[in-house]
C-alpha cells in the first residue's frame, strides 16, 4: 500500500547492490522501519560481516547487471512474486582506480551505465508503478573552487573522472525512463563513511592501518582536503525519505551540508586509536570537494543529519579493530 491518508508507506523494497556497504545499511534501516526487503547482488551471496537480521530477513538473489541483460530465471520469478513498490538502485563501481581517473573504464561503463539501463528496462516491465531511486554522486558536479564550493542541484554538471561520467550517464537514463512513465528520483550522495566500508576509501583506509597494530607510520594523502562527510546511516535514512516523499524526476543532494578538513577527521581517529603512532602525509596538497546544499532535501522531507562525526569515526575504528583481530585469531587458530 503506497498511500494512507496522504502519507506514503512503502512495504516492499528491492535493493540492488544490497550486499555492499551502503546497500547492507539500507537493508538494515528498511527492516527496522517495517519494510519487506528483497535484494540482488552480483553473486547472490552475503559477506561475512552483514548483520544477522539482514541476512535472515532480506531475501538475496544473484544478477550480474554488467553482463546479463535479463536476470536469471529464479531471480526474475522472485522479483515478480515480490512485486516491489520501491526500487533502490545502489549497485555500482565507485573506486576511482577501478572507474578511471578521467574517462570511464569499460568495466565501469558496463556496470554503472549499461547495468542501470538493464535494470530500468526490467522494472518498467515487471513493476511499472514502483518508485525508483537512482543513487548518483556528487562527482557529477566536477571541480569547484573554495569560493564557490557549496552546490545545489541546479549547478552545472561537469564530471571530471570516470565514476562521475558514468553516474551522469545513468542519471540521463533515469530521466528518459521518467519520460516513458516511470516514477524516478535521484539522490546525489556526497562522501559518507561508517562500519563495513571498503578499506580503499578515506576513513576506512586510515582505520585499517591503525588496526594493523604495527610500528609503521600511518599514511594519509593530505590533511588539507575540504569535504562534505556524512555517516552512512544518515545517508540511507535520506534514501528512504526521498522515496517516500520526493517529487518524481527530482534530484536531491544527500550530504551533511558541513565542510570539514580531512585533517580534523584524521585527528579524531588518531587520538582514539593510537595517539603515539607516527604519521606520514604523502602529498599534503589542498583539495576542495563539493559541499552539499541540502535545503531541497530538508524542505521536501523530514530528514536531518543525526549521527555526529565522532560516532562515525569511533564506529569505523571499532569495526576495523574487531575485524582484523578476528582475522588474526582465525589465522592463529588455523596454524
Amino acid at each position: 500500500m503506497l498511500r494512507d491518508n496522504g502519507n506514503f508507506h512503502l512495504v516492499r523494497a528491492l535493493i540492488t547492490g544490497i550486499s555492499g556497504f551502503a546497500g547492507s545499511h539500507l537493508a538494515q534501516h528498511l527492516l527496522e522501519q517495517g519494510d519487506r526487503v528483497l535484494g540482488i547482488s552480483r553473486h547472490g551471496r552475503w559477506p561475512a560481516d552483514v548483520p544477522r537480521r539482514v541476512s535472515d530477513e532480506a531475501a538475496l538473489y544473484g544478477w550480474n547487471l554488467a553482463e546479463q541483460g535479463q536476470p536469471p530465471e529464479a531471480t526474475r520469478q522472485a522479483i515478480e512474486r515480490f512485486a516491489p513498490e520501491a526500487v533502490y538502485h545502489l549497485a555500482a563501481l565507485s573506486i576511482p582506480a577501478v572507474c578511471g581517473r578521467s574517462e570511464p573504464t569499460p568495466l565501469a561503463w558496463s556496470v554503472n551505465v549499461e547495468g542501470t539501463r538493464r535494470l530500468l528496462e526490467f522494472v518498467e516491465k515487471v513493476a511499472p508503478t514502483a518508485r525508483v531511486l537512482l543513487v548518483s554522486s556528487n562527482k557529477v558536479y566536477g571541480s569547484v573552487s573554495p569560493e564557490n564550493a557549496v552546490v545545489d542541484e541546479r549547478r552545472q554538471l561537469n564530471p571530471q573522472n570516470g565514476y562521475g561520467r558514468t553516474k551522469l550517464a545513468a542519471e540521463q537514463l533515469l530521466h528518459e525512463a521518467v519520460q516513458r512513465g516511470l516514477h524516478g528520483l535521484i539522490a546525489r550522495s556526497f562522501q559518507h563513511a561508517g562500519p563495513r566500508q571498503d578499506a580503499r576509501l578515506m576513513l576506512s583506509e586510515w582505520a585499517c592501518q591503525f588496526a594493523r597494530r604495527s610500528n609503521d607510520p600511518v599514511v594519509l594523502r593530505t590533511r588539507r582536503a575540504r569535504l562534505d562527510l556524512s555517516d552512512v546511516r544518515d545517508v540511507v535514512r535520506a534514501y528512504r525519505e526521498i522515496v517516500l516523499h520526493g517529487a518524481a524526476d527530482s534530484v536531491y543532494n544527500v550530504g551533511s551540508g558541513v565542510a570539514r578538513w580531512s585533517g580534523e577527521v584524521f585527528d579524531l581517529l588518531h587520538q582514539m586509536a593510537d595517539p603515539d603512532r607516527p604519521v606520514i602525509e604523502s602529498r599534503g596538497h589542498f583539495v576542495q570537494e563539493p559541499i552539499a546544499d541540502i535545503s531541497r532535501l530538508q524542505r521536501d522531507t523530514a530528514w536531518r543529519p543525526e549521527v555526529p562525526i565522532e560516532q562515525t569515526v569511533a564506529d569505523t575504528w571499532h569495526y576495523w579493530r574487531h575485524r582484523l583481530a578476528k582475522q588474526a585469531g582465525s589465522r592463529s587458530h588455523g596454524a
